[in-house]
C-alpha cells in the first residue's frame, strides 16, 4: 500500500502534532517518577490520547523503582505483549496492573 503523498503544511503539521505528543508524554512520565499523580489516575484517564497511545511498557517504567527488566517481568506475569499500548487493555489486565503497581 502506497504512503499517501502529504503536502509541505499538511507535513509540519503532523510534526509538529507528533512532538507535542511526545512533550505531554514526556511531561507525564515525569510526574508518575515525582510521584504527583499516580497510576490509578492515569489508567482512569484512557480517554486522553496522549495517555491512550502510550506504551504500557513506557508506563510502567515511568514508576519510581520499576526499570525495564521489572516492568518485562509484570507483564509477562499479567499477560500483556511488550508493544500493547493503555487504549489495549482489557479490564482484568488493568485491575492486575493497580494491583501489583497500586
Amino acid at each position: 500500500m502506497a504512503l499517501p503523498q502529504l503536502t509541505r503544511e499538511e507535513k509540519l503539521t503532523a510534526l509538529q502534532k507528533a512532538q507535542e505528543m511526545r512533550s505531554k508524554r514526556a511531561e507525564l512520565r515525569a510526574k508518575l517518577k515525582k510521584g504527583t499523580i499516580t497510576l490509578r489516575e492515569v489508567l482512569e484517564s484512557v480517554d486522553d490520547e496522549v495517555i491512550a497511545k502510550m506504551r504500557v511498557a513506557y508506563l510502567i517504567q515511568s514508576l519510581p523503582q520499576v526499570g525495564k527488566v521489572t516492568s518485562k517481568k509484570i507483564m509477562d506475569e499479567i499477560g500483556i505483549n511488550e508493544n500493547r499500548r493503555v487504549q489495549g487493555l482489557g479490564k482484568r489486565q488493568i485491575d492486575e496492573l493497580l494491583k501489583k503497581l497500586g
